[in-house]
């Protein structure tokens, strides 16, 4: 049954407040051929549930709104879910894409987001609403989204962490050797022998 155009346009508009998408940042770039320069538009776009599910895409169109759509379906296609815990990060994390380099450390309830420019708003549309970040290196936008979700992909739950899976191990290994110690017969108690005489 095909929809008509009112029931699709409402269906996109569903899904469009599904996300949060955000842009951040738009370029101008030029190719160079032989009649001389050809300029497109590149555009960065970050999108997020704020429920942890975030995504960064990059795109080129002739025009900015052409570039902004297909950033955003890349972004889409590329959303990767983050570990959140009571509105923060479970653990510090730290990743570098070419140049830049992003480190973000939990913080209390009340410290808010500190954080700036493309970082600030990534973590805003994850869901997190207490975080610290520095950012070393390069200042270039789309390396610094990259590196910001390459560390919120690297978190990890507390309840997958080492130490959690080891003490697990142990106490597993110490029920199996309990119940696989066989139980020692109850022996005849021994015969006296009778001295000769």
């Amino acid at each position: 049954m095909a929809l008509s155009i009112t029931e699709r346009r409402a269906a996109q508009s569903i899904e469009e407040k599904q996300f949060d998408e955000r842009v951040l940042h738009i370029d101008r770039v030029a190719r160079v051929v032989k009649g001389g320069r050809r300029f497109r538009f590149r555009a960065l776009v970050a999108v997020g549930d704020h429920k942890g599910r975030v995504g960064v895409g990059v795109s080129k169109g002739p025009d900015v709104t052409a570039a902004v759509t297909k950033a955003t379906e890349v972004a889409k296609k590329h959303m990767i879910k983050v570990a959140l815990y009571k509105g923060t990060i479970p653990h510090d994390a730290e990743s570098k894409v070419a140049g830049a380099r992003i480190l973000l450390k939990p913080a209390s309830v009340g410290t808010g987001l500190i954080a700036g420019g493309v970082v600030r708003t990534i973590l805003e549309i994850t869901g997190i609403n207490n975080v610290l970040s520095k950012s070393f290196g390069s200042t270039n936008r789309t390396n610094m989204a990259y590196a910001t979700i390459a560390s919120l992909e690297s978190l990890v739950p507390a309840k997958d962490w080492v130490t959690n899976i080891q003490t697990k191990a142990t106490e597993t290994v110490a029920k199996i050797t309990v119940q696989t110690t066989p139980k020692k017969a109850k022996s005849a108690p021994p015969k006296s022998k009778k001295k000769q005489e």
